[in-house]
């Protein structure tokens, strides 16, 4: 093999595996918004009730960007994969977990260090969140929760009967018999 040959194959191969992340990075964001988008509208007409405006219909986007590349990060660590030979549902359950633990631990340093950007302490920073109230750090983590569960359950079962096999059957269009 050419030297020339070898660096088109290396491009390649680096261009399949750019591919690869990416469209798995725009399913899982995708996935995500779709779940987050659903809870904004739900706070947003709840408050309506009490005519309160809401506005931070951006904030979905953003969120599910994030929580996508910490998906991703996450599963280049292994996180949450220590129960390999147990129940699909088990593994779900436990890899939801794990990684509602990790995205509140991303939240936590995201809060620190913007507050050390502006001058504050790591204090301020956990100040920051807990100032929210422990209502809504709560129903922070059951939207999480909610919209991972069923995340890594379909993961999951990508998983056991293989990615494409499974892609095809949710996106493609049966043939008839």
């Amino acid at each position: 093999m050419t030297h020339a040959n070898a660096a088109d194959t290396k491009a390649q191969k680096w261009k399949k595996i750019f591919i690869h992340e990416m469209s798995e990075y725009l399913i899982n964001f995708a996935f995500l918004v779709v779940f987050l988008l659903a809870f904004t509208w739900y706070r947003r007409l709840i408050l309506a009730e009490y005519r309160i405006q809401y506005l931070a219909y951006w904030a979905p986007f953003i969120e599910a960007a994030i929580l996508a590349k910490i998906i991703m990060i996450g599963d280049a660590i292994h996180v949450g994969r220590r129960l390999k030979n147990q129940p699909l549902a088990l593994i779900a359950l436990y890899r939801t977990v794990a990684f509602s633990l990790l995205v509140m631990l991303f939240c936590f340093a995201e809060h620190i260090v913007e507050s050390k950007i502006h001058g504050g302490t790591i204090a301020d920073g956990i100040a920051e969140i807990t100032n929210k109230g422990i209502y809504e750090i709560l129903a922070w983590c059951v939207v999480f929760f909610a919209a991972f569960l069923p995340f890594f359950l379909l993961k999951e079962i990508e998983n056991a009967f293989g990615t494409e096999k499974v892609r095809k059957m949710l996106y493609k269009k049966p043939r008839p018999e």
